[in-house]
């Protein structure tokens, strides 16, 4: 992870945001269509603003139990605002019977609700003198819960919550100091909806890997919650494999808290339906283990042309490569 300490943060530091008060806003749209554009991705001052924002959390989070002390702002409130309002949605739009099994085509009606009202509910998170930029933002919010044609999920979708987030970072709305929330209770909450989608539309992983992927769905929890257990006085890494331990502390833990999904969703042994994660247990140290999933991460979602394709790119999160 040599290389995380140069990444640009994207968080700003003072409340004065990346993107300048004359900036000119526009509505993202891929642009990696072959193999060959993955460099200009890596290249790109989106990929550099993105990491950067991850590594940041990272950096915030290590150490830190969920029911730690932290600054909630007002932004943080209307972001959880806007989750609950798409959890209610959820409710509203009970799956359908259908032949099929998976995929549930409700998930369809749901989206089209989002698809109409994105705007008006990243309007409500963004101060008012932000506005322009809800147009530009409101395509992550779209992008971040799965696709409606597959009625499927995976890791592009959470990363473009991830962007979404860093989006509101660089306008501004969400500041340094409130790191914690962004993943505590931010990042917490979108989890929580995303299960229920799952569940309620028995969504399909996107580009799953199957038993050698990490997780069907997610990878960013691992991340930021194996930084929570870095020098973890009695938790190691070979003890999320135990189910008391994960029981006693998913609450405060969100590697355990992943964990603790996986073992309600999946049957059989660990070992065999998530090698991966058995592997993970084997390193010594939460330091090496946070540092082994940032490196998959670049490697497994990030430089892969089926995640990246469908990357959009707007004047935030530029495709432009970073300036020198």
């Amino acid at each position: 992870m040599a290389d995380a300490e140069h990444q640009s943060s994207s968080l700003p530091e003072d409340g004065i945001a990346s993107a300048p008060a004359n900036h000119s806003f526009k509505v993202p749209q891929k642009e990696i269509s072959m193999v060959p554009d993955m460099g200009k991705w890596k290249r790109s001052q989106a990929y550099a603003d993105y990491m950067g924002f991850i590594l940041t959390l990272n950096e915030g989070v290590k150490g830190k139990k969920v029911s730690c002390d932290y600054k909630v702002s007002e932004t943080v409130e209307k972001l959880l605002t806007l989750l609950d309002t798409l959890d209610r949605w959820i409710d509203e739009t009970p799956p359908i019977d259908q032949p099929s099994r998976f995929g549930n085509k409700a998930f369809r009606t749901w989206y089209a609700k989002l698809d109409q009202e994105a705007e008006a509910l990243v309007l409500a998170v963004i101060p008012a003198d932000k506005s322009a930029a809800a147009p530009e933002i409101a395509v992550y919010l779209k992008e971040a819960v799965g696709n409606s044609t597959r009625i499927d999920y995976g890791t592009g979708h959470e990363a473009a919550f991830a962007a979404f987030l860093c989006c509101l970072c660089k306008i501004g709305a969400l500041r340094v100091d409130d790191q914690l929330a962004i993943i505590f209770k931010v990042f917490d909450r979108y989890l929580q909806v995303m299960r229920k989608l799952q569940k309620t539309y028995r969504m399909e992983p996107a580009g799953s890997q199957g038993v050698w992927g990490l997780d069907d769905f997610q990878f960013l929890p691992f991340i930021w919650g194996s930084a929570q257990l870095i020098e973890h006085p009695t938790v190691e890494p070979k003890h999320f494999v135990e189910e008391k331990v994960v029981n006693d502390n998913h609450k405060d833990y969100i590697f355990l808290d992943c964990i603790k999904f996986i073992n309600e969703m999946k049957t059989g042994p660990f070992a065999e339906h998530s090698n991966q994660l058995w592997n993970i247990s084997a390193v010594p140290t939460w330091s090496k283990v946070n540092q082994g999933l940032i490196r998959m991460y670049k490697a497994e979602c990030l430089e892969k042309f089926p995640v990246i394709q469908h990357f959009k790119f707007g004047s935030l999160l530029p495709i432009e490569p970073v300036k020198p």
